[in-house]
């Protein structure tokens, strides 16, 4: 593990996060000095934990009300992640775990980016994929936060050879020494050789069999419905799926509590868990920290 501590940032402190990141710093006193945790100051102060591994940020006299979120609480969260993505390229954090912002909230301070993953890739000028693991499954998105309609439109041969490519190095990182991944198709069935949409076989399939005359192991497309099912009984190592809700859904059923997010391609590590603010829980203590859990251990493998 590096000597550089591990930066946790907030999210926003109405959500879930700050609970979250206090559970976690209870439930493993003997790693606070391993962590650098940012948020406002009238949080850090409940936390316990020595002031060499606090950053404050925002207004001194910030103090959010759980599950009733406000725009300093937006600006507070970006500010984190901003002292987060400089302290690493700057030799202070070995890496980052993000907790949940509100991603409406920040549109509304002049955020431009659709979520965390889009900051960091600009930030550390990286070409990032994004991707989920820790859990029985590992799932990597050929695209991410666009429109439905827009999948279609946008999806290509380049971009599904960086999810793949990525997938392996995650899973060569994790202990695979030859990853098997599978790519699904973007139609039903795959397409039914043509029957039903034309983009599996004059995009998808191309792009797999030259991955494939390259060494690689990789298989698709595959059909959506019956593809995760394949991974969880052991014949592959990673999904590369094709849009957002085609990978999140099944892994989520799955993998809830124990998956977290990861930021692929880029120079250094970003992981987050997996869920969001959840603001109808917030302050009651029932949150899960299993996916934070998964985040910090997969930060701390993937950045030694």
């Amino acid at each position: 593990m590096s000597k550089l501590p591990l930066a946790l940032t907030c999210g926003d402190p109405a959500g879930v996060g700050p609970e979250l990141i206090a559970s976690w710093l209870k439930a493993n006193p003997a790693a606070h000095s391993e962590v650098a945790v940012i948020g406002p100051s009238a949080w850090l102060k409940t936390l316990g934990i020595p002031s060499s591994s606090q950053f404050a940020v925002g207004p001194t006299d910030y103090k959010a009300t759980a599950g009733k979120p406000d725009e300093t609480g937006s600006v507070v969260a970006l500010a984190a992640m901003e002292q987060a993505a400089d302290g690493v390229l700057h030799g202070k954090f070995c890496a980052v775990v993000t907790g949940p912002i509100n991603k409406k909230g920040f549109s509304q301070i002049g955020y431009t980016f659709p979520g965390q993953t889009e900051f960091f890739a600009h930030r550390w000028n990286g070409n990032p994929v994004m991707a989920f693991a820790g859990g029985k499954l590992t799932v990597g998105l050929v695209t991410w936060h666009i429109p439905l309609e827009q999948v279609a439109k946008k999806i290509t041969r380049a971009d599904i050879r960086k999810t793949v490519l990525a997938l392996i190095h995650l899973r060569k990182k994790l202990g695979d020494k030859n990853p098997r991944i599978a790519v699904c198709g973007i139609n039903p069935h795959a397409g039914e050789n043509g029957l039903i949409g034309h983009e599996d076989d004059s995009i998808i399939r191309p792009e797999v069999e030259a991955l494939r005359a390259e060494g690689y192991a990789v298989t698709g497309p595959l059909p959506g419905d019956t593809v995760f099912y394949r991974h969880q009984q052991g014949e592959f190592d990673a999904v590369a799926a094709i849009y957002h809700d085609q990978g999140l859904a099944p892994l989520k059923l799955v993998d809830f509590s124990s998956a977290a997010n990861l930021t692929l391609g880029l120079k250094f590590v970003r992981t987050s868990p997996d869920h969001g603010t959840a603001y109808e829980i917030a302050g009651q203590g029932r949150a899960d920290r299993g996916s934070l859990d998964s985040a910090i251990r997969l930060a701390n493998a993937l950045s030694a």
